[in-house]
């Protein structure tokens, strides 16, 4: 329903030249009053207007626009609902597809066993948080007290790191040059321990092709709750 105003309405008197008007007259004129009184009276100027039944309305609607058939309105589709990997296969492919709503089917979920789902790319050599000089002090000493003792219980990187190097001093003992045996007491701190692996790993490991540590997960560290784990020789 639209409302329509009244137009206002301005008598405009007529001068005639060489006459003076006194001011009483014209807004006598222009509001509708007596000339003579010459006072604003509200009823009069709403005589002088034209009466027109203006029912009070509560609310106003406009009218619903309707599209024509040359621009037709379309609703937005949500291309992108979700994005799960880092690998695109052909993601313009999906494009056109109207009922996609995700590029989940674009992209290979390449998981690692983190929360991210991406390649480890440049981490090749374990951190453990610290420099690399300090690191193969820390790797040597564990490799020591592991042949030393035959069961050491550390954290889960530190033996997941140093089982390889475990591994490769048996390696070294099993072959029994003389340069092997060099090389395995520039890394093994303790020379009795070398002496000790040349001349017992021949009966121990010789039908043992790699697989010469296990490691067994235990407990989490108390204080600051780190995964700890046994690296023992088998």
């Amino acid at each position: 329903m639209s409302i329509v105003l009244p137009p206002f309405v301005f008598i405009r008197p007529k001068f005639t030249a060489g006459l003076s008007y006194p001011r009483s007259s014209s807004m006598a004129m222009a509001c509708g009053c007596n000339a003579a009184d010459a006072r604003w009276s509200m009823a009069s100027l709403r005589s002088a207007l034209p009466s027109v039944s203006v029912t009070p309305a509560t609310s106003v609607r406009f009218p619903a626009h309707k599209s024509s058939n040359l621009y037709p309105i379309r609703k937005p589709q949500l291309l992108e609902g979700s994005f799960t990997g880092l690998c695109p296969v052909n993601p313009l492919l999906s494009l056109g597809i109207l009922n996609m709503k995700s590029f989940e089917h674009n992209f290979i979920i390449i998981d690692n066993g983190s929360r991210v789902f991406a390649m480890r790319h440049g981490r090749k050599v374990p951190k453990l948080n610290r420099p690399p000089d300090q690191r193969r002090a820390l790797l040597r000493g564990l490799t020591t007290q592991l042949l030393k003792h035959g069961r050491i219980k550390t954290t889960r990187a530190r033996a997941s790191a140093v089982r390889k190097y475990a591994d490769k001093m048996i390696t070294l003992a099993k072959d029994g040059s003389l340069h092997k045996r060099r090389q395995a007491l520039g890394f093994i701190y303790e020379k009795q321990i070398v002496h000790a692996l040349f001349a017992e790993v021949q009966d121990r490991y010789g039908d043992r092709n790699g697989g010469y540590t296990r490691i067994i997960r235990t407990l989490p560290r108390r204080g600051d709750n780190a995964p700890m784990a046994y690296i023992e020789l088998v």
